[in-house]
């Protein structure tokens, strides 16, 4: 995983978070979307993409759906070949 992209997703998490009222706890590769410590529903999963979409130029999910849990996994699709 790259660390910009690990960063950027870091940052619109945050964000997503605070405009919520919400505190984004620690994050990591490891960090679970919609079962896990971060304050964000399915919601706030779909804007995260569509921000990752825009400031990336990438749409990993352009050929379907692909599965991802965690953090490092959804980074992981944003830096190889989609």
């Amino acid at each position: 995983m790259t660390d910009s992209i690990f960063a950027l997703i870091a940052e619109e998490l945050g964000r997503i978070a605070a405009d919520k009222g919400e505190v984004m706890p620690p994050l990591t590769a490891d960090s679970r979307f919609l079962d896990g410590d971060l304050p964000i529903d399915s919601l706030d999963l779909a804007t995260l993409l569509v921000v990752l979409e825009q400031r990336t130029g990438q749409d990993p999910f352009r050929e379907g759906f692909r599965q991802f849990t965690t953090v490092g996994e959804l980074a992981a699709l944003y830096t190889v070949p989609a």
